[in-house]
């Protein structure tokens, strides 16, 4: 594990659970930083946009800025620009992220050419989901920034994007271009920003598919913690096994031999 040079790591049950830091996880960030290594925080949180992020954390004292941070929004942006400029599209969201889909045309009423979901929460409700549904029938694409079932906060395990997601494929025959974890170019996009190669990174996250599984997929170490929404029974039934598991992000120094 010396031969590692860079980590990519999940933010939301890696570092924080809803945003509190978990223990010991400012320490292993410092410690990763002070030993050389490159580090990437990357997030399927669609709530807060990355400048809230980098603040949030660095005030908690994590050595982070806005630059360290790599989103499903911003990545999902730079794919609407690219594969369908100028298109009209719906987005379905939790959370006021227009600052990281900058460029992008997101209309309220009328047609959409492009239904883009993004985290769970209240908004997702018969209302809105039926007016996706009814876009899709008409011909709109549809992108997910992910489809992630569950996630934890304070208050336990939540209903995450996946679980919609998957309903509404089914009933409209509309396969999804997921453009956050678990896409490889969601993966691409970050070892390029770090100049590493996937042999030389290490991912970890609290997700045994989106995150571990996913990485190991482009040939990137692929490290699994106990804490966030790990849950023994959803990694023994995964199809495969994670490279390494920890008890948490605090033991991941000394995994890596790096615990000056």
């Amino acid at each position: 594990m010396r031969e590692i040079s860079a980590v990519m790591l999940d933010i939301d049950g890696v570092l924080t659970v809803s945003w509190r830091p978990l223990p010991g996880a400012v320490e292993a960030v410092t410690r990763l930083r002070d030993a050389g290594l490159a580090v990437a925080l990357v997030t399927n949180t669609t709530s807060r946009t990355r400048a809230w992020m980098a603040s949030a954390l660095s005030a908690a004292g994590f050595p982070v800025g806005v630059d360290d941070i790599f989103t499903a929004p911003a990545i999902t942006a730079a794919y609407l620009a690219r594969r369908h400029p100028g298109a009209r599209c719906l987005l379905l969201n939790s959370g006021d992220i227009a600052e990281d889909l900058a460029g992008i045309t997101i209309v309220e009423d009328g047609e959409a050419d492009v239904v883009v979901l993004g985290g769970a929460g209240p908004e997702f409700s018969y209302g809105a989901l039926n007016r996706v549904f009814g876009c899709l029938l008409g011909g709109a694409r549809l992108v997910a920034m992910g489809r992630t079932l569950y996630w934890r906060t304070d208050a336990g395990m939540q209903l995450d994007t996946g679980a919609f997601l998957a309903g509404l494929e089914q009933a409209s025959g509309v396969q999804a271009v997921v453009t956050g974890k678990p896409a490889a170019a969601f993966f691409a996009t970050v070892l390029d920003a770090l100049g590493a190669a996937a042999s030389q990174t290490v991912m970890v996250g609290d997700d045994i598919h989106a995150d571990v599984l996913a990485a190991q997929d482009h040939g990137i170490t692929g490290v699994l913690v106990r804490t966030g929404k790990y849950r023994p029974e959803t990694l023994a039934s995964a199809p495969g096994r994670p490279d390494h598991v920890i008890d948490s992000v605090a033991g991941l120094p000394g995994l890596l031999g790096r615990t000056g």
